[in-house]
């Protein structure tokens, strides 16, 4: 497991960022300074060069950084006035640093290591020799302050731990993720491509498609479990819709006119479903009203953040949304918290954490409305024994959310699902329902989403398998293998014996070596190879090798396929 998070190891990390600054200028004096903050999984720092650095830059750089650690020097921490302060960046030619002082009417916080001084906040170690465990990683292009019409600055990233030990295991970490990159699985195994034509828009292949439709599958059976309707809405509306809904302002959409009316390709389901529910006047007997919907959207993003299955410009939403009086808001929770949970462990990702969003400074909604929403989020987390973190202040402007943080096999963690109470579009598009006293009232709405996307689940169920999906879901099932041609004949029986029953199975009767043959069902991630010789032929026995075991040896066909009908149920 990757070390906690915690104020010791941010203070290190800092400080690693300091060292690398410090280097840098040591080695490149012309350079300016921007930021150097601790990340989640290290540290960077922001420079404006002349020429980008280069890998051999890095190992000197990364040289530089262990000279300053063995000088053990002292960090030590100072205030200027803001006119000393500006006064000293702008001698020291920093502009950057001018630019984060302007403004500031306190006392600026400074931190001074030999030569070097920075302008920062901290918190740091006591001394540069207290940085043992370091690594220069990758350097990349990154804008002033996030803003694409700043000038590009070069950003070093690197990573730090308290003891080789922790480091190795991170290193090694990533060179497993390198390995376990849906991307480059995705191509092996033939499952999805993305073309010039379309950036950012997946194409997917046979396989590929196999896999979307079985966790589809799965999704529509899951959601029948728990009694939601699936309704599908259109992938273009008109403008007004997303004007009255609010996602022009807060979403960048691909349009285009018919008829000298403009339309917007949806960016999400919402507004459609508000559309279906306001069909007709609903009643609370019909409450909680689950309404399902797996829903093909679009969203601008910049090239630049583009990632594969994780994070693309076309991609289906698996959205619900819920229906309710207020009585019924935090059992309604309860319900879809063991759902998600029900839904994760089917693929092996049952470890998580839990983190409730209140609200924001900018928000819709009364203090009572927020109160008695927030309170039933986390009295639902508290009835079924959950702990959960308080993300104050981070929830949606129309509402708080709880996000569920899944764990893979590496240790990583990534936001999937969510459930956040909506105050907004009830409202916007005056939703209403007859309440048991024959008067209109306005419906809790609840709008949760729990693969996220299907390509994004995608994504991180390939990386956290590395490929070797559930054997209910993976594409190709069981390989036939014939030992040469005369075998072409029993192998072709067996495959056809295999895919009547309902499995999914390839026969591989080319004319290449056995090894050849079982190193590409290997690279496909087949998990079962029936391999078929004389022996087998002589018995009426396939030979098995599978990913889980090895060699099984050899076995009767008619019970091993019962035995893989049983785990091929979704």
């Amino acid at each position: 497991m990757q070390p906690e998070i915690t104020q010791d190891i941010q203070a290190l990390r800092h400080t690693a960022a300091h060292i690398l600054a410090q280097a840098v200028k040591r080695l490149f004096p012309t350079v300016k300074l921007a930021i150097g903050p601790a990340i989640e999984n290290g540290f960077y720092y922001d420079f404006e060069t002349t020429t980008p650095f280069t890998a051999q830059d890095l190992e000197a750089i990364e040289k530089e950084m262990k000279k300053i650690v063995k000088a053990n020097l002292p960090l030590e921490h100072f205030n200027l006035s803001p006119e000393e302060a500006l006064a000293y960046v702008d001698e020291q030619g920093e502009p950057y640093k001018r630019e984060l002082l302007e403004g500031l009417e306190d006392a600026p916080s400074f931190y001074k290591q030999g030569e070097f001084v920075d302008l920062c906040a901290g918190p740091h170690m006591a001394k540069t020799g207290q940085v043992k465990a370091f690594k220069l990683q990758s350097v990349a292009g990154a804008y002033w302050r996030g803003d694409e019409k700043n000038k590009m600055l070069s950003r070093i990233y690197g990573t730090a731990f308290f003891t080789k030990e922790e480091l190795a295991l991170h290193l090694e970490r990533i060179e497993e993720a390198k390995k376990r990159d849906h991307r480059k699985l995705g191509k092996e195994m033939k499952l999805f491509a993305f073309m010039d034509e379309g950036p950012g828009l997946p194409f997917y292949l046979p396989k590929g498609l196999i896999l979307k439709n079985l966790l589809i599958e799965y999704w529509r059976k899951i959601h029948k479990k728990y009694n939601y309707q699936e309704i599908s809405t259109p992938i273009m509306l008109q403008s007004d819709l997303w004007q009255r809904s609010g996602h022009t302002t807060n979403y960048e959409m691909y349009n285009t006119m018919i008829d000298d009316v403009e339309y917007y390709i949806k960016p999400m389901n919402c507004p459609g479903g508000m559309l279906v529910y306001g069909l007709e006047l609903h009643s609370y007997k019909e409450f909680p009203l689950r309404i399902a919907e797996l829903g093909h959207i679009h969203r601008i993003e910049l090239s630049g953040t583009l990632h594969g299955m994780a994070r693309a410009r076309g991609f289906t939403q698996d959205d619900a949304h819920i229906y309710m009086t207020p009585e019924q808001l935090k059992g309604e929770l309860i319900n879809v918290i063991k759902l998600y949970e029900d839904v994760y462990a089917a693929f092996g990702l049952d470890e998580f954490t839990f983190e409730l969003s209140t609200r924001p400074e900018k928000s819709i909604g009364t203090d009572e409305a927020w109160e008695s929403s927030t309170n039933s989020l986390a009295e639902a987390l508290d009835e079924l024994g959950r702990t959960y973190e308080i993300n104050e202040g981070d929830g949606a402007f129309y509402g708080p959310k709880i996000d569920f943080h899944i764990k893979d096999s590496m240790g990583r963690s990534f936001q999937c699902g969510t459930i956040q109470c909506d105050m907004n579009l009830p409202e916007r598009f005056d939703l209403s329902y007859i309440g048991p006293d024959g008067a209109k009232h306005r419906p809790v709405m609840i709008h949760r989403t729990c693969f996220g996307s299907i390509e994004r689940f995608i994504a991180i169920l390939t990386e956290h398998c590395a490929g070797w999906f559930p054997f209910w879901l993976t594409p190709v099932q069981i390989m036939v293998i014939p030992i040469s041609e005369r075998h072409h004949e029993a192998a072709q029986k067996v495959y056809e014996e295999i895919d009547a029953a309902g499995l999914r199975v390839e026969l591989d009767a080319r004319g290449e070596k056995m090894g050849y043959k079982i190193r590409e069902a290997q690279l496909a991630k087949i998990p079962v190879m029936l391999i078929i010789g004389d022996k087998e032929v002589e018995e009426n026995k396939v030979s098995v090798r599978s990913h889980a075991n090895g060699d099984e040896g050899q076995q009767d066909l008619a019970a091993l396929i019962e035995k893989w009908k049983a785990e091929s149920a979704i």
